[in-house]
């Protein structure tokens, strides 16, 4: 290990280092140009790493390696009879050396290496990644603020300093990944996953066996590429292991979670891709499954990917200020007030990028810990900070260090595309911030109208709404309550990308500078529906189809009169379900139609019934078989 090199900063990407590293490292076999589409893949496209010293100016030089278009997510823009897509390498973040420690290379006794070098996807001489996406919502707003601050220089008295002061603008942001971890082909019953969750037995309990080895080689894997994990403990779900004869844990199925230092967004991007591959292999060596699934497990806590957002000057003499830490007694600055408000105003066209899949669906419900709705927590006063966990947008403080305050925005999962997710925040953040600057507006005027209730007049965010709560907001509103204070969130992928048509002044928060152009938009509401559609036919039909023939009649035939009325009951929400006759159709076969027939309101009514209805089967199982003496 001491001798393996894991990380090549951005100062040594140039010829003279690289050769030179890579003549040293003869492990390092493979050179992989990795990409990200508008899905977030990371393409994985192998180059020997003769190939790579042999032509390294040109890769060096912004020359580009082709790959086909149809490897990678780009629907409506990379098609089949204009696929070639290129491919460019990005010197300005760090690059990773990813080893396979199943392979041992037998001449240097090291395992063999691959290095990945993010790049950038273009298409007919433009970019269209989710990395160039994001590298511009960032470098748009760094110009944009700087605008402003040279425009309207009183915009930086509350800091104490002059525009000339300014060196430059530094965006930070980390995440937080939450993942669930079982032996191969273990199952845990739910009831037994949902009290365990209820009574927190597992939640920052100590690890034991292969779960402590694995977590704790992964830290220390993160710490050797320059991470710098913080943490690293139990989440909420799972259930206790049991030890078999030969003293070895088995029967595991844990939720954990592993935090790491913030950088800036696009390494922090970077990074969180990197860490969920080290992660995956950790465990796997380890004979461990890992899942990244929002929601794995119904009825059993999802699996979460908090995004961290922040905003700092770096003055030319070195001091850092943090934009969004209150000059005053006050939770924040006017740039701070006016970032979450730009959240929390523009919220239904970042959800479209946050919420991509079933699953995210399946996880954003009461009770999880999970948002449901738009609505933010400050705390109940500036010197008592907030940590409430049930709402969408949370702000994050440390008294004793204004360079920690930041924003923590609780809807993302580990299977959200971190490039965009990032890009839509920040996009919406400027434009919050520009309705508080460009106005003039003073803290005061900002928490009010930030805290204002339904049907209050506001100059920027919308006059039926409200936004703000320092209660519960899973307990302490009815259900009606809190979809008419704070809106009523998607219930299905369609129903959340219909959101980018219903607001097209919001939309355009997204547009400004061409970020994210229409054709980009296009092709990523095309993807998000194939995925969406795919998913329901080929992986949640089949799998409700094998739990729905595994609920079988188990009572003999002298049961009791319940027992059989139970299973009636069941027997035909089965064949609801999934039978089909001469004259009806099974509801499999009716969402399948309307998918087929692209008519995709009707299906998303139909999974809406299916999900609904495989819980009611799932809980009067449960309930009949407790009922039985002989099973």
């Amino acid at each position: 290990m001491k001798d393996l090199i894991f990380t090549i900063s951005k100062s040594k990407h140039n010829k003279e280092d690289l050769s030179k590293i890579l003549k040293e490292h003869p492990e390092i076999k493979f050179v992989s140009i990795v990409g990200i589409d508008l899905s977030g893949n990371d393409t994985d496209e192998k180059i020997p790493t003769r190939l790579f010293l042999d032509d390294i100016d040109s890769f060096l030089n912004g020359v580009a390696i082709q790959t086909d278009g149809s490897s990678v997510v780009l629907p409506g823009i990379a098609t089949l009879n204009d696929a070639k897509v290129d491919m460019v390498a990005d010197l300005n973040a760090n690059w990773f050396v990813d080893y396979n420690f199943d392979y041992i290379d037998p001449i240097t006794n090291k395992p063999v290496g691959t290095l990945r070098i993010p790049s950038f996807l273009i298409h007919n001489n433009k970019a269209v990644c989710s990395r160039n996406i994001l590298t511009s919502a960032i470098n748009t707003f760094k110009s944009t603020l700087l605008d402003i601050f040279k425009n309207k220089p009183e915009t930086l008295d509350p800091f104490g300093i002059k525009y000339d002061d300014i060196d430059k603008i530094i965006i930070t942001s980390a995440t937080e990944l939450e993942f669930w971890v079982k032996t191969p082909n273990e199952q845990a019953h739910i009831e037994e996953l949902s009290t365990s969750q209820v009574l927190q037995e597992q939640y920052w309990t100590r690890t034991k066996g292969t779960v402590r080895t694995a977590l704790e080689e992964t830290l220390l894997l993160m710490e050797a590429y320059g991470f710098e994990p913080e943490m690293g403990h139990k989440e909420v779900g799972g259930v206790k292991s049991k030890l078999d004869s030969n003293g070895q844990f088995n029967h595991i199925m844990e939720q954990l979670e592993i935090d790491w230092k913030y950088s800036d967004a696009v390494q922090a991007a970077d990074n969180e891709i990197f860490v969920k591959i080290l992660t995956q292999e950790t465990f796997r060596r380890h004979g461990l499954d890992v899942s990244f699934k929002a929601k794995p497990i119904d009825d059993v806590a999802g699996s979460g990917m908090h995004v961290h957002l922040g905003v700092s000057l770096k003055l030319k003499d070195g001091k850092r200020i943090n934009l969004f830490h209150a000059t005053k007694e006050d939770f924040l600055s006017c740039i701070g007030y006016g970032a979450i408000m730009g959240v929390l105003k523009n919220y239904e066209i970042m959800n479209p990028f946050i919420s991509t899949t079933s699953g995210a669906f399946k996880r954003l419900k009461p009770g999880f810990e999970a948002p449901i709705c738009i609505v933010t927590s400050l705390g109940v006063s500036p010197d008592n900070p907030s940590r409430n966990r049930t709402i969408l947008i949370g702000l994050i403080r440390d008294l004793m260090n204004p360079l920690a305050t930041r924003f923590e925005l609780r809807s993302p999962n580990p299977h959200t595309n971190i490039y965009l997710a990032l890009s839509v925040s920040y996009m919406s953040m400027l434009d919050g911030i520009i309705y508080a600057l460009e106005n003039n507006k003073t803290e005061e005027e900002l928490l009010v109208e930030l805290s204002k209730k339904p049907g209050e007049d506001a100059k920027y965010l919308e006059k039926t709404r409200a936004y703000r709560s320092e209660e519960d907001v899973f307990e302490f509103y009815s259900d009606l309550e809190r979809d008419e204070y704070f809106s009523k969130a998607p219930a299905t992928v369609y129903e959340n990308l219909l959101q980018l048509d219903k607001y097209p002044d919001k939309l355009n928060v997204l547009k400004r500078n061409d970020v994210f152009s229409d054709k980009l938009i296009n092709s990523f509401k095309l993807a998000t529906i194939q995925r969406w559609t795919t998913d329901i036919i080929h992986r949640i039909i089949l799998n409700h189809a094998s739990e729905v023939r595994s609920f079988k009649k188990l009572h003999s035939d002298n049961a009791l009169d319940l027992d059989i009325s139970n299973w009636m009951t069941i027997d035909n929400l089965r064949h609801y379900i999934m039978k089909d006759t001469y004259t009806n159709k099974g509801l499999f076969t009716r969402i399948k139609e309307a998918l087929t027939n692209e008519n995709y309101a009707v299906a998303s009514d139909l999974l809406i019934e299916l999900e609904d209805k495989m819980s009611s089967l799932r809980k009067l199982y449960n309930n009949y078989t407790k009922n039985l003496l002989d099973i």
